[in-house]
């Protein structure tokens, strides 16, 4: 088994860009064999959907489960991350340690070295360090979503679909009569798919702190429903009435809301922690552009200087809503160098000492 191998293992999920993966691979002349993850009883469709799809494809699937890892390693998380009034991402903790895990101990025992996914993001090497890369397509790229693979599963990684945009991905689909080409995009959490996520995680037996509003004043506006039904910036929802629009500012260590008036979103700096580096490291006072939620698109960024579990950023404008617990993500270009999950947020620059 080694990078001569022309043989790749897909993880195949039902979706069009992964049953798509399958057949740019083909035509790059590898032999693709194909992987679909069960992880909990919410990816029963999935699974049958990728059956379908790797019938069609003509390409061998074996069916995996790891729903026990995912509940522990993902579910677990994000159940006690939202009851401790943090955003996380479940996406960014499963890729690393649960589906990118699950393929490339699959692939090793059928003896295969290549991995791949249909993710639109790209895969750079500088020297001997190798980089998640943004996709062609602006609009579509996930390369923030892999910024925490680790070097032995990124040389491994192809990503074919990320030299190209969707509609052509769905042309091809169609082409193939593929059952995915006109399936629409997964937009939910892949394990609460009526993306009623408060009522899961209680579901699950947790329970998020209590606490009181607080109003922008300082005055103290009552109970509110649970700090896990609520996140930095949100608006709607609040059940608050102060004659004037307000939103989720700060949610406080104890389990009160702090509220803020319309411009009181913007923040001129972030704190992460558990840092992910790549390459020379992130340098004080060197510039990048960072994301700081998925759907962001990148803003200019320096780091004003490392802590002792990771850095404060520092935006060129201030940003809207970075929400603890959500990850920041740094690029060199088109290149991920780091990031890591936002743990605290400042309306100020801090001091640089």
């Amino acid at each position: 088994m080694g990078q001569t191998d022309r043989k790749v293992l897909v993880a195949l999920s039902g979706g069009v860009d992964s049953a798509v993966c399958v057949q740019l691979l083909r035509e790059q002349g590898f032999t693709v064999s194909a992987l679909v993850l069960r992880f909990s009883d919410a990816h029963d469709k999935a699974v049958a959907a990728a059956r379908l799809a790797a019938d069609q494809l003509g390409v061998p699937l074996t069916v995996r489960d790891c729903s026990d890892a995912f509940r522990r390693e993902v579910i677990a998380p994000f159940c006690a991350e939202y009851c401790a009034g943090r955003t996380p991402n479940p996406c960014l903790v499963c890729n690393p340690r649960v589906k990118f895990r699950q393929l490339c101990e699959a692939a090793d025992e059928m003896g295969i070295f290549f991995v791949a996914s249909g993710h639109y993001a790209r895969i750079a090497q500088e020297g001997e360090v190798f980089f998640p890369r943004r996709a062609v397509s602006e609009a579509r790229d996930q390369s923030y979503m892999l910024y925490r693979l680790p070097q032995e599963m990124l040389r491994r990684l192809l990503l074919p679909v990320g030299e190209f945009e969707k509609p052509e991905i769905r042309r091809r689909a169609a082409a193939l009569g593929l059952a995915a080409a006109s399936a629409p995009d997964s937009q939910e959490i892949c394990f609460i798919p009526d993306g009623d996520y408060p009522a899961y995680i209680e579901r699950q037996g947790y329970h998020g702190a209590a606490g009181n509003f607080i109003a922008p004043d300082g005055t103290v506006l009552g109970p509110h429903k649970g700090v896990l039904r609520y996140t930095v910036g949100q608006r709607r929802g609040l059940g608050i009435a102060l004659g004037r629009p307000v939103f989720v500012r700060r949610i406080l260590p104890g389990g009160d809301i702090l509220l803020g008036d319309a411009g009181e979103e913007f923040y001129a700096a972030v704190a992460l922690n558990d840092l992910i580096e790549r390459g020379a490291g992130l340098v004080p006072g060197e510039r990048y552009e960072v994301k700081i939620r998925s759907a962001a698109k990148p803003v200019p960024c320096r780091v004003l200087r490392r802590t002792p579990d990771g850095v404060i950023l520092v935006f060129d404008a201030p940003a809207r809503a970075p929400a603890p617990g959500q990850a920041a993500v740094l690029y060199r270009g088109d290149l991920v160098v780091g990031g890591g999950p936002i743990c605290e947020i400042f309306s100020e620059v801090p001091d640089p000492e």
